[in-house]
């Protein structure tokens, strides 16, 4: 008996399976008009979607990591004396830091406020952003909406705008990542509807990372060097007054024959050999901090630049046409079978 039952229905399927073929192939002729007019749409898209261009940079940090040599063994002998020279780099920045640091706020709109040449005009890259991305177009329809120049004072409504706009770069434009695991070579890529600025913003943000990375990573062997310098000059000053005065009472004391009436001349004598000493001390130890600043300064090698003309990336004509043919294809046949079930049901 059971086996009766799943012979009817599944007889019954195989019926309603004909009758929905049969009713689909009696609308085919508007089934492949529907697809042949999504097929349109998808080529029109194509057609008239912005074009995209791709800026790729690739470049590498290197930096030194230790001293060693001569260079070690006189800053151990300056450290003697009370100066840290910064003998050894402290790595402040890892790659991963460099990485997030590239997408900073602070760097792109530091490289965003930047002056540059795009489309034969002059102007900063905000400004240039805003007006390729027709961004200015939309506040000119919307009256609601103040515009903003960056080329005035700046405000919170500057802010505001430049905060957006750095949103919209490291969400959808913007990439850095590592070339592989294995190296230590960075790729940065930005996309934009211009290949020219696209090309000129890497470099900008490029600049502006080595800016801030490299004056982080010295700061230490900036400020001894900044300190000696300013101390080697007030010695410097001492040691000529000190000179002066010497001179003059030495010729002052030239007829003098008593030790007590050439005391001064004594005191002064050993000042100047003392602030002598100072001086010649300090400025080894200055000449030994900027062989450090030097060992401590990281290089941005960068490797491959963007070149123009940059290769567009269209939309593929043939993948969006077939895809709206696609659509427009299931979206006829499932409104006709919703629409015979319905009549069905209601029939019943």
């Amino acid at each position: 008996m059971g086996s009766h039952n799943d012979e009817i229905h599944l007889k019954d399927i195989l019926i309603k399976l004909s009758e929905y073929k049969t009713y689909l192939f009696r609308k085919k002729f508007v089934i492949i008009t529907i697809s042949g007019f999504f097929l349109v749409l998808g080529i029109v898209f194509a057609i008239s979607a912005d074009k995209k261009y791709t800026a790729e940079l690739t470049f590498v940090v290197e930096g030194q990591q230790g001293s060693g040599g001569n260079l070690g063994a006189m800053s151990g002998v300056a450290s003697q004396f009370g100066f840290d020279i910064g003998s050894s780099s402290r790595a402040t920045f890892s790659q991963n830091n460099i990485l997030e640091l590239l997408k900073s706020r602070g760097v792109v709109e530091a490289a965003l406020m930047q002056n540059r040449k795009v489309n034969k005009t002059n102007d900063l890259l905000i400004e240039h952003y805003l007006y390729l991305n027709k961004i200015k177009d939309s506040w000119r329809k919307n009256k609601d909406i103040i515009p903003v120049s960056f080329h005035e004072i700046l405000t919170q409504d500057n802010d505001s705008v430049s905060g957006d706009v750095w949103r919209s770069i490291i969400e959808d434009k913007l990439v850095v990542e590592l070339q592989s695991d294995d190296a230590n070579i960075i790729n940065l890529s930005y996309t934009s509807v211009n290949d020219e600025f696209a090309k000129i913003f890497v470099e900008a943000l490029i600049e502006q990372m080595s800016e801030m990375y490299i004056t982080y990573q010295t700061a230490q062997a900036s400020n001894t060097l900044s300190f000696l310098n300013n101390r080697a000059d007030s010695v410097f000053i001492e040691l000529e007054i000190a000179e002066e005065e010497f001179a003059k009472v030495k010729d002052i004391n030239q007829r003098i024959v008593k030790a007590s009436g050439r005391l001064k001349e004594l005191q002064l004598m050993r000042r100047v050999e003392v602030l002598n000493a100072m001086y010649l001390e300090i400025v080894k130890n200055l000449e030994l901090s900027k062989l450090t600043l030097l060992n401590q300064t990281p290089i941005i090698q960068i490797i491959d630049k963007p070149i123009l003309p940059l290769e567009v990336e269209a939309k593929s004509i043939t993948a969006l046409g077939l895809l709206g043919a696609f659509l427009g294809g299931f979206l006829s046949l499932f409104f006709f079978i919703f629409r015979k079930l319905f009549k069905d049901a209601l029939s019943e």
